[in-house]
């Protein structure tokens, strides 16, 4: 993979606790990632990998099969994450959010891409330093099964929406699979943010876009959400997760 761009602010600390400053032990999504395993004085070794690492809009963290050399822990913004098809199509996979590691497999290479869609804050690690870390700390090693256990889980969830649900399913399983994991990162969320576009919502539920936006206008002429600048209210969630268990 290329050096990360100059534009990708990155900045190599040492421990912040030392010096009295605010660091891992007080990031506000430790406890949604990796890092809850660690303690403060294991956290002070973690920090001493990181790259603190600023990606703008649309720009690339990695790609599809290129050599997986660092490891991604986002702790702010959303991260597009999709396949190239053989035929040059975009299936998008997921949307990765505060908490999320990217780059758990281990694999070789990377398995897909990931792209920014709001301005995105991580921490980036090398591939080898973060597996010595590992090789040190067996509980970080369980900590990262667990998660990786549950991405698999969402996968498989992701495989039946695609598969057997129509379109009002398909988007309400979004919607509040978004409320969900956004309420894990802010607290209990009445407006969800959707704050990637039409397209991207479109090519992850494997719909088109223009069946998107009516199945949105529909929601909202039967006030079961409320669309506003940011995503949308949810104004009947009863009846939004009635549709999710259909």
């Amino acid at each position: 993979m290329p050096a990360v761009p100059a534009e990708n602010r990155a900045v190599r600390p040492s421990c912040s606790r030392a010096r009295g400053e605010v660091g891992c032990a007080k990031c506000k999504i430790r406890l949604l990632s990796v890092c809850a395993a660690l303690d403060e004085n294991e956290l002070c070794e973690l920090e001493a990998l990181a790259q603190q690492t600023v990606f703008e809009p649309k720009k690339t963290l990695f790609i599809q099969d290129e050599p997986a050399d660092a490891i991604y822990n986002i702790t702010d913004g959303v991260v597009r994450l999709y396949k190239l098809l053989p035929d040059g199509r975009r299936q998008i996979i997921g949307f990765a959010l505060p908490g999320n590691f990217l780059g758990l497999s281990m694999a070789d290479r990377y398995g897909f891409s990931a792209d920014a869609v709001v301005p995105v804050k991580a921490c980036r690690f090398s591939r080898e330093g973060f597996s010595n870390l590992l090789d040190d700390k067996p509980h970080l090693l369980r900590r990262l099964h667990e998660l990786a256990t549950h991405e698999l889980t969402l996968a498989q969830d992701q495989m039946v929406v695609l598969g057997r649900r129509s379109a009002e399913e398909k988007v309400a399983s979004l919607l509040i699979g978004l409320r969900d994991r956004w309420a894990r990162v802010n607290g209990v969320v009445v407006t969800v943010p959707l704050p990637m576009s039409r397209q991207d919502i479109a090519d992850f539920l494997g719909l088109t876009i223009e069946t998107v936006s009516r199945t949105l206008t529909r929601f909202a002429r039967e006030k079961i959400i409320l669309i506003v600048p940011d995503g949308v209210r949810l104004l009947d969630p009863r009846r939004m997760e009635a549709l999710t268990e259909a």
